[in-house]
């Protein structure tokens, strides 16, 4: 994993993936008004949701004491903060849109695709409390898709790290940034909130088997999109958004679904 991140200046002095996530939230915390309860709340949010999907890793409701009481792994975030390395795979069909019901009756139209890069070490980052790649990568998206974030039902978001998921809505444009923790803490990124966020249960519940979590998100759009969500279903979904990063936001790829 730690190839994923900057071998020089990071993982050969024994930096992994909670320890520099860990120090974005440090960060993070110390700028914004983000409380422990509320960075918790991520994570039973998402395994609230994950506990009504039959693929995910872990279909358990948790509280935010279980968060709270959990394994110290790197300060702030604790073991219930952090998503597991799992074994999975995805897969999906893209073709042309006018032979897509050769394949499907109910074939998912892709209005945007959308990437960006960063610095791959925090240290030359301009704001380790903001993914300026997340930033790029979300407009660009928008821009191609020609919508507006009220037009976007739902969000899967590469939660990694409850700290993640904050950062990721606020940089997408959903909330202002430093309101993120409130924001998820009132419900409007439940299922039933403003912008149901990791409708899946995200990476947090579902797993993260790292190179298929991207088709992972997409699958679970396309499954909202079409009305096969089950329990966790959005009302008259039709557009759906997916955000997946690679290191601690090195590389940012955003996609914007929509029913044809």
């Amino acid at each position: 994993m730690t190839g994923a991140a900057d071998r020089e200046w990071e993982g050969f002095v024994g930096a992994t993936f909670p320890g520099l996530y860990a120090m974005i939230a440090q960060d993070y915390m110390h700028r914004y008004p983000l409380t422990r309860e509320q960075l918790a709340q991520v994570a039973v949010k998402n395994h609230y949701n994950g506990a009504r999907n039959p693929i995910a890793q872990y279909q358990q409701e948790i509280t935010i004491e279980t968060v709270l009481k959990s394994t110290m792994v790197a300060e702030p975030l604790r073991l219930f903060d952090c998503s597991p390395i799992t074994d999975g795979a995805a897969a999906v069909i893209v073709a042309p849109l006018d032979r897509a019901r050769e394949f499907t009756d109910t074939p998912i139209k892709v209005l945007a695709s959308a990437q960006a890069s960063d610095t791959i070490t925090l240290h030359d980052r301009r704001d380790i409390s903001t993914l300026d790649a997340t930033v790029a990568a979300g407009k660009k998206a928008f821009r191609l898709a020609k919508v507006s974030h009220r037009d976007i039902d739902m969000v899967e978001v590469h939660d990694c790290f409850s700290i993640a998921e904050i950062c990721a809505i606020e940089d997408l444009g959903f909330c202002r940034k430093g309101a993120a923790g409130k924001f998820t803490a009132d419900g409007e990124t439940a299922l039933g909130g403003k912008i149901p966020v990791n409708t899946s249960g995200g990476l947090k519940a579902c797993g993260h088997p790292v190179g298929a979590t991207g088709i992972k998100q997409v699958y679970e759009i396309v499954q909202q999109l079409r009305n096969e969500a089950g329990k966790r279903q959005i009302e008259n979904a039709r557009i759906g958004m997916t955000h997946n990063v690679g290191g601690t936001g090195a590389t940012v790829a955003v996609h914007i679904l929509g029913r044809v």
